[in-house]
């Protein structure tokens, strides 16, 4: 970084560098550390979502830019998530060891699960009474679903899914997976979902086995100044 040409400061010496070109040299340094170490392509939990922002599956925050999400894969708050991950993951695979199941076991029976059709499906339109946001609340009925299994979902954009070409970015995908069911999907209006807990939520009733989604989507607002700082509303 060069620090010649600043105020107070001797040709060659190099000047005292003001905080925010201290922080702008600290994050391009994090970026080109995270670029040698980190291939996007690859990264389970990079993705690019509908406005053109990275988001990070892993720790469900949002970023302008490359850059920004590589320095947050170098942060505290990604690697500890990471940690927990691996954690978790191998607790999973000592578990099914002892069921005895190995992974070739495990994908074998995947592939021989008879599919029964999809389940039954209500859909509700939902609007917050005080930030007048929009939602969606889906209700799914598995009742021939198997004792201990619990639905799945993720979001999916125009571009990843193959059905319907060509894709419009206008539109995004929830997909719901059990089996041995078939995936459900619903396309929904690309807008960006709110993550708040009392926005987002899921619940599966292992009695009635009935599974419960609730999508809650910003407002235009949000949308346009998310991520900017000062200008994103508060929630207070």
């Amino acid at each position: 970084m060069d620090y010649q040409n600043r105020a107070g400061s001797k040709f060659g010496g190099g000047g005292v560098a003001s905080q925010s070109a201290t922080n702008a040299d600290r994050r391009e340094r994090l970026r080109k550390l995270a670029l040698e170490t980190i291939d996007l392509d690859k990264d389970p939990y990079f993705f690019k979502n509908h406005v053109g922002s990275f988001e990070c599956r892993l720790c469900l925050t949002v970023h302008q830019n490359d850059g920004s999400y590589l320095a947050h894969t170098q942060g505290r708050k990604h690697q500890t998530n990471l940690a927990r991950r691996a954690a978790k993951d191998a607790q999973m695979g000592r578990h099914k060891q002892d069921e005895g199941y190995t992974g070739a076991n495990a994908i074998q029976v995947r592939k021989n699960v008879v599919k029964i059709g999809r389940p039954g499906y209500k859909i509700t339109k939902t609007r917050d009474p005080v930030t007048r946001q929009e939602g969606l609340l889906f209700q799914l009925q598995y009742p021939e679903l198997a004792q201990g299994v619990v639905p799945r979902l993720r979001f999916m954009s125009a571009y990843e899914q193959k059905v319907e070409e060509p894709p419009d970015k206008q539109y995004q995908y929830l997909l719901v997976a059990a089996e041995p069911y078939e995936t459900c999907g619903f396309k929904l209006q690309a807008r960006e979902v709110d993550r708040g807990e009392d926005k987002h939520w899921t619940w599966f009733d292992g009695d009635s086995k009935e599974y419960w989604i609730q999508v809650t989507f910003k407002t235009e607002r949000e949308e346009r100044y998310s991520g900017v700082p000062g200008l994103a509303p508060s929630r207070g």
